[in-house]
């Protein structure tokens, strides 16, 4: 299978276009299940962020039409998203993925939310059975890159997010925050972080307003503000100096309309809007009205720009690892091409050994329980040890993408190499371990890594993909 990764992101697209593209949290299953229907289509994950959109798909030799599903289902021609659309393969897939995860490709490098919504994806695409075991395991390995970035970087030491970004643009605007009263719209995460650094910064009080009365009341008990009814918005978004949307609504909250009656309330006190939701909770025709400043999500990149200054050295330590650990995956890509013809090579050694036993089992008659398991364990040992040589070889031949050698390998051991894939470089996850045939359709597992550990039973069928092997009992 083909890895590619398409979409459209912050950087390659303004707001007005991500925006026809925003996925609704509770819609995300059902866009994964349709996507998942595509022609040609294995497996895939949809991400969609307040600054991208993007799509991580496994496919079949042919690319399926991603320009006709997104048509289809957004309602956008082709000739409006071509001009701001990306695509990845293999691996520049991979190594853009790593980025996302690690938050290297983010507005503000180094923010920690875009992890969780990658690790929130994941669990839908799950849940609906989009991931199997292929892009299970890189999605996985997205998070262990991710996670070893945080660790040995100090990427995420200041103060990063959309939400802070926003309170420092208020800063900005207003010199103080010190008695600013501030309305929030939504009571998601990003709320909850502008609720922090608000009140860092002396804002108070804080409303906040949510469709679910229950999490306007939790998050403002939180940090000492007053929830207001959703309904009852209007009434009190006039006594706001500083206005943080962050809803998942698909149409606009505040048109010209409020907006209009709340600078006549507000006898001509400016107010300042800041809208971190995409779609927009505010219409951008709002900005024309005297004494409204209005910023959207694109307009906090300047800000974040700041930042990249103070984190280039970070980053460059970042970048340094997703490279590392994009040739590994690469490396384990290449071993996992090779599997099936050690697979095979086992069976054959092992129905060879087997037979032997069976025609030597006349004079075995007079032997213990005790001996027949000895010779038993002294058989497969021979036979592990010598195809670990076998094994070690096919193994670097397939890292080096020597196809000759493989060939002239599988020749000598009369292995049929017209079921493998290809030789190649691709990125995908290494298999650990390869199955061998054994009787009464029971498997002898054994490592494939340079230090061979010997070999042990497991039920039919089993594979093992994480490294290193810990070993198992038949059934385990």
């Amino acid at each position: 299978m083909k890895i590619m990764l398409w979409g459209i992101n912050h950087k390659t697209a303004p707001v007005e276009i991500r925006e026809r593209l925003a996925i609704a949290s509770d819609a995300l299953p059902e866009v994964t299940r349709q996507l998942l229907q595509a022609p040609g289509m294995q497996e895939c994950m949809v991400l969609s962020t307040c600054n991208r959109v993007e799509f991580v798909t496994l496919h079949e030799e042919q690319e399926p039409d991603l320009l006709e599903f997104l048509q289809a289902h957004f309602a956008v021609d082709a000739d409006t998203l071509h001009p701001h659309m990306y695509t990845y393969r293999e691996r520049e897939a991979v190594q853009h993925l790593f980025r996302v995860a690690a938050s290297l490709d983010s507005m503000v490098v180094g923010e920690p939310q875009i992890l969780g919504q990658v690790k929130e994806s994941f669990a839908v695409a799950q849940s609906v059975g989009a991931v199997r075991a292929s892009l299970d395991k890189l999605l996985r390995m997205a998070l262990v890159v991710a996670k070893k970035i945080r660790t040995e970087t100090q990427i995420g030491s200041s103060s990063v997010s959309i939400a802070s970004t926003a309170v420092e643009l208020a800063k900005r605007i207003f010199g103080s925050l010190e008695g600013r009263q501030v309305l929030l719209v939504g009571a998601g995460k990003m709320s909850e972080l502008a609720a922090r650094h608000l009140l860092q910064n002396g804002a108070a009080p804080i409303l906040v307003a949510n469709r679910t009365f229950e999490r306007a009341v939790n998050l403002a008990q939180r940090y000492g503000g007053h929830p207001i009814r959703f309904e009852e918005l209007y009434a009190h978004a006039d006594k706001a100096d500083i206005i943080i949307t962050s809803t998942g609504s698909s149409e606009p909250i505040f048109r010209r309309e409020q907006a209009q009656k709340m600078l006549h309330k507000r006898r001509g006190r400016p107010i300042f809007f800041v809208d971190i939701a995409v779609p927009r909770d505010v219409d951008p025709s709002v900005n024309r009205l005297d004494g409204v400043f209005l910023y959207d999500i694109d307009d906090l990149q300047s800000v974040a720009a700041t930042h990249l200054a103070t984190r280039g050295r970070e980053a460059e330590k970042a970048e340094r690892i997703i490279q590392q650990e994009v040739d590994r995956f690469q490396l384990s890509l290449r071993t996992l091409d090779v599997v099936p013809a050690i697979v095979e090579m086992q069976k054959s050694f092992e129905n060879t050994r087997q037979s032997e036993t069976r025609r030597m089992q006349a004079k075995l008659q007079s032997l213990t329980p005790e001996q027949k398991t000895a010779v038993e364990a002294l058989t497969r040992g021979l036979m592990n040890k010598y195809l670990h040589q076998t094994v070690h070889a096919l193994k670097a031949a397939a890292r080096e993408g020597d196809a000759a050698t493989i060939k002239n390998i599988c020749d000598i051991f009369d292995v049929d190499t017209g079921a493998m894939p290809p030789v190649r470089s691709q990125v995908v996850p290494e298999l650990a371990v390869a199955v061998a045939a054994a009787p009464e359709d029971a498997f002898s597992v054994d490592l494939l890594g340079d230090d061979f550990a010997g070999s042990v039973p497991v039920t039919v069928g089993e594979y093992f993909l994480d490294a290193p092997l810990v070993r198992r009992e038949k059934g385990d």
